[in-house]
């Protein structure tokens, strides 16, 4: 088996500078946008697009559902591929207009964090006739749970994930078994698991997954087993791309 770095979660406060969009502060990489610019709603989400109305960055803002509204009747959005919406009030009805409106068609890189966001969220993005093409999924500190990350799992919009985030989202070893058992993520190289209820058995399940060949990251930090069985795992990983691997 490959060497794989196994780093401790005192290192954790280094992995947010790894991903653009997954851990971020007031700015999102992955638009380059930055700042909190006070203005009316249609002005921010202008200051907050790209020049060339593929990018919107508007993470901590607040807009809420009226913002998501107005941004989903904008014509100056119809060519947006990446939304980096993190904490932005938007609730299972915001999640619905994103689902709902054809603005949002060629999104590929979608960033949620922390939006009160439930299990129906999931099953909107399942259901949605967007999102059929995305690469980058971030819905850290939501409340998805088990049932939405079995929605999210069987779903074919996952097919061309490269990067996942279900940070602190309850997930427990059911979650957990279902990502280990999903058909869809053979792109997928980065895989957030932080602060679930995730015990022994979904990650182990997760570390000899045949689904998972080409995942090269894996952050297991501040789930619900103790240093033992943490160094028990460590010699139980099949995955044959793994390089990094944070487990509590």
């Amino acid at each position: 088996m490959k060497r794989i770095g196994i780093i401790l979660a005192l290192a954790m406060a280094l992995t947010g500078l790894l991903l653009p969009g997954c851990r971020s502060g007031s700015s999102d990489s992955i638009t380059g946008a930055s700042g909190k610019a006070k203005l009316d709603l249609p002005e921010l989400i202008k200051s907050r697009t790209s020049a060339d109305g593929t990018g919107v960055n508007l993470n901590n803002s607040k807009i809420g559902l009226p913002g998501i509204q107005l941004m989903a009747d904008s014509p100056n959005l119809k060519n947006v591929r990446t939304l980096a919406l993190k904490t932005n009030q938007l609730g299972d009805a915001g999640m619905k207009v994103l689902a709902d409106s054809a603005t949002f068609k060629n999104v590929d890189k979608l960033s949620l964090w922390d939006n009160q966001l439930t299990e129906e969220a999931a099953k909107m993005i399942v259901d949605s006739a967007n999102f059929s093409q995305l690469i980058e999924l971030n819905l850290m500190k939501n409340s998805i749970g088990d049932a939405g990350v079995a929605l999210l799992m069987n779903s074919e919009k996952i097919n061309g994930l490269i990067l996942l985030d279900l940070s602190s989202n309850q997930i427990t070893d059911q979650g957990a078994l279902a990502i280990a058992g999903s058909k869809h993520l053979g792109n997928l190289k980065r895989l957030d698991l932080f602060r679930n209820q995730i015990g022994a058995k979904g990650m182990a399940a997760l570390l000899k997954s045949e689904n998972l060949p080409s995942l090269e990251f894996l952050d297991l930090t501040a789930n619900v087993i103790d240093p033992d069985a943490s160094r028990l795992l460590q010699e139980q990983v099949t995955l044959p791309n793994l390089k990094t691997l944070i487990l509590p």
